[in-house]
């Protein structure tokens, strides 16, 4: 592992345990076992670092869930896909998920939400573009795919909070129930 792998592991590891405005430079480089001038060298700053740590790992996700949203006429099916991916990319890449679900509730002026902003979008665009498509299908979800992906978005999150927090395990029953609760929700 080189250094810069090594820089965004550990300083991902660190925000995920104390929050981002809560680790210094100082920190990461001890944890890291290099110099400030390192950190620099690769990141420029530490919101340099999170843009890198943001990025990357949602590139990862949204990989993870880009072909489970495709709408390929059965709805049902595609949310259980997206709830299954969303559950197992949280599951493999912790530290990240918890990371992103801060930042959709950062301060808008802060370095969390400007680098995070953008990719939280991205996320909403994909599950809209699977409601917009299934509303061919589904008439009463006609002009409601905003309002759809919301909703999916938040709950599958909600599930994924309480798993991080050690509520709720995220296994195959809970992929099945948090799906056919939101189809329910929409067939209604």
């Amino acid at each position: 592992m080189d250094n810069r792998e090594k820089i965004m592991l550990e300083s991902l590891e660190l925000f995920s345990k104390s929050g981002y405005d809560n680790v210094g430079i100082q920190e990461i480089c001890d944890n890291s076992s290099i110099t400030k001038p390192t950190l620099y060298h690769y990141f420029g700053s530490k919101s340099g670092l999170l843009e890198e740590i943001m990025l990357e790992n949602h590139k990862k996700l949204r990989n993870a869930i880009i072909s489970s949203a495709e709408y390929s006429g059965d709805l049902p099916l595609a949310v259980n896909k997206t709830v299954r991916s969303y559950f197992n990319f949280a599951k493999n890449n912790p530290g990240f998920y918890r990371i992103m679900l801060c930042s959709f509730c950062a301060p808008v002026n802060s370095d969390l939400y400007r680098v995070s902003h953008k990719l939280m979008l991205n996320q909403y665009e994909i599950i809209e573009k699977l409601f917009k498509s299934a509303a061919a299908d589904h008439g009463n979800m006609k002009n409601k795919h905003t309002s759809l992906a919301v909703t999916f978005i938040g709950h599958i999150n909600t599930y994924i909070s309480m798993w991080l927090n050690n509520f709720r395990e995220l296994d195959e029953d809970l992929v099945f129930s948090a799906s056919h609760q939101f189809m329910h929700g929409i067939y209604s």
